[in-house]
């Protein structure tokens, strides 16, 4: 092993004199907290709901409050938003009868308690409140959760799309990008292609094809996961519970709905994923199709669970997820990174500790 200092230079990163971060080689953070706080401002605040219909006038007032934490992490050019935050909306209601005379009057709030990078394709929960419970105030409340929550989700949405894309450092990484280098000289390039038209010919088809290839790679965007985790258990035991619906429920705490057959399909964490089982061999293979809710539409990965038992009572699990696009269909480029905490924390650690089958 070399000493510090004294590897090979090709694979060295090096801090540049001048401080600079070079097409965002080294990681870099955003703190976005104080810019969420200002675009949400910007979209939420005076949002008309409802504007005369079956007189009722609705409408946003104010964002009160955006806590918690946002942030972008750069490295060499990706995206990598994160984000966990709270907001609290104030609104306004009033009811009129048909004369156009004021019935009443009303403040209440809108609280989404929990918007997270990790939960990007599914819209987060949002509760209504009013101040007056009377029945014009419940109208009023149930008026603005039908008609108000549609709106105010897309808004989030918009939040969301724009953190994938860079949020506040988005037109900085547009300056960054590298410029493509000058083009060869064109008397040279007509000189050679004078002396040898045919080599030149081949060899700019050899280099078109190379190129399309490696568009259509990069334009591909897949990953793939592979995995190793040792279990105190019999392959039998932990087969059984991988095609469980009852003991999915329980280690997951969520609902599921699992085919035990060749072709049948499957439904885990509450629908966040689907699938159908491609192959199955009792206590040895699990292959199935998996599909995220939040994936672009048409986009399937394939799992493939080898189970070995070395040694009788310890199982050792060979997970491959191949297929798994680097982004979702919002343009959140954690998909990847994502799957694979979901599959260690969610799935096997909590096997573990469920079921006792820890080492």
């Amino acid at each position: 092993m070399a000493r510090y200092g004294e590897g090979d230079k090709r694979w060295i990163v090096e801090e540049r004199p001048d401080g600079t971060n070079v097409h965002n080689w080294h990681w870099s953070e955003t703190n976005c907290l104080d810019w969420s706080r200002n675009f949400f401002n910007n979209l939420l605040n005076d949002l008309p709901i409802l504007t005369g219909e079956s007189n009722l006038f609705i409408a946003t007032t104010k964002v009160s409050s955006v806590d918690g934490e946002a942030y972008v992490n750069i490295r060499k050019g990706k995206i990598i938003p994160g984000y966990e935050i709270s907001l609290t909306l104030a609104w306004q209601g009033e009811a009129k009868d048909s004369d156009g005379k004021s019935l009443l009057k009303v403040d209440g709030t809108v609280e989404i308690p929990y918007i997270s990078d990790e939960n990007a394709g599914e819209d987060p929960e949002l509760r209504v409140t009013v101040k007056d419970e009377g029945p014009i105030g419940r109208t009023l409340k149930d008026a603005m959760l039908s008609k108000g929550k549609p709106l105010i989700l897309d808004k989030i949405r918009v939040w969301v799309q724009s953190m994938a894309k860079g949020g506040p450092v988005k037109d900085e990484l547009e300056t960054k990008k590298p410029t493509p280098p000058q083009q060869q000289n064109h008397a040279a390039a007509a000189a050679s292609a004078a002396v040898a038209p045919s080599l030149a010919s081949a060899a700019t088809k050899k280099e078109g094809s190379a190129e399309k290839e490696a568009k259509k790679k990069k334009k591909e965007g897949f990953k793939s996961i592979s995995m190793t985790e040792r279990f105190n258990c019999r392959a039998r035991d932990l087969y059984e519970i991988l095609l469980d619906e009852n003991r999915w429920k329980g280690f997951t705490q969520s609902n599921a709905k699992i085919s035990k057959e060749v072709g049948g399909e499957f439904s885990i964490f509450d629908g966040s994923v689907t699938g159908t089982n491609v192959e199955l061999q009792e206590a040895k293979l699990i292959v199935q199709k998996w599909r995220f809710g939040s994936w672009p539409d048409g986009v399937h990965s394939l799992v493939k669970l080898v189970l070995e038992e070395p040694e009788p009572g310890v199982t050792v699990v060979k997970l491959t997820h191949n297929d798994v696009p680097e982004e979702d269909r919002y343009g959140n480029a954690t998909v990847v990174e994502n799957t694979e905490r979901g599959w260690r924390d969610l799935i096997f650690q909590r096997i573990r500790a469920v079921f006792g089958f820890g080492i």
